[in-house]
Formats: C-alpha cells, structure tokens, sequence
C-alpha cells in the first residue's frame, strides 16, 4: 500500500476499487446498480471506517473494455466485519453505480492537476480500501454532473 498514513482529519472519502478486467462488472452492475458490501483488506484503514463516511466506487483496469474510473457513490453502511483469519474484510455499503452516461472516465480525472497526488493513480493496485483527501474528494465532485431539478443524477456525498 501507501506510505502515506490516512488520518480521519483530512479523509475525504474512502474509494474501493473492482478490476472490471477480471470481473463483468458492466454486467453486474446493469443487473442491480446497488452496492451492498464489498471486499477490504485488514489493516488500520479498515478500522477508521465509520458508517456514514463517504465511499466512491473506481473501476479499473487496463484492457479498455470499459471506460474506467468512478462508477459510482454512497457512503459506509457500518463497521466493516472481519474474514475469516488471513481473508478480506467485508464493508457494508450503501452506494449506487451511476448509468453509464454519468460516468466519470479516468482520464479526465487524471489530467486535473488537483488530483494528480491521489493513491489511485499513485498506486493503481494496492489493495481496498484507498482514499481521496479532503481536497482531491472536492476536485472529483467538480467532474459530476449537476443533480438535475427533481433529484434527478448523482447523489453526491459531502
């Protein structure tokens, strides 16, 4: 992982990662758009997870299947539980995968200077769960479309 300590002072939001190379993921998520729980490593990180923090949800990987980058948002559902000994921790979730259309490809986050620095594009295959900082959470905000009048779009965590 990071050498990089995450403090709850400057957490923005938990990001958990799914490899939509290894997994049909499109397919998953175009059947039920709703994340329930989701995979994490043991660790420190795991035990500052606190319900109601929020939690985006990056699609990653390299084969160009799939435009890559947040998928979706939603906050922690609870303390994540621990595996059986030597397995991942289960996070409990409540998040939603946007449609497609709402998508935020990685490209485009990765070409904004201000979230240069995040443990995603730092380090692309450490283990669930990464974060974003107060700042680099702000700067992905700026990508999402605006909630269009009747609540229509991204429900976006603050």
């Amino acid at each position: 992982m990071s050498d990089r300590r995450v403090t709850l002072d400057d957490l923005g939001a938990w990001l958990i990662k799914g490899n939509a190379d290894a997994v049909d993921l499109t397919g998953r998520f175009a059947a039920d758009p709703r994340v329930a729980t989701w995979c994490v490593r043991p660790g420190y990180r795991v035990r500052l997870m606190l319900a109601g923090q929020p939690v985006v949800f990056w699609a990653s990987g390299s084969r160009g299947r799939a435009p890559y980058g947040l998928w979706g948002l939603g906050r922690v559902a609870a303390a994540p539980r621990p595996g059986a000994p030597g397995e991942p921790w289960t996070l409990p979730l409540d998040l939603t995968i946007l449609d497609e259309s709402l998508r935020v490809r990685r490209e485009l986050l990765r070409a904004d200077a201000r979230l240069a620095g995040a443990e995603v594009f730092r380090q692309p295959q450490a283990a669930n769960p990464s974060y974003l900082t107060v700042a680099q959470f702000a700067a992905l905000r700026d990508h999402l479309p605006a909630p269009r009048p009747g609540g229509h779009g991204p429900a976006v965590p603050g």
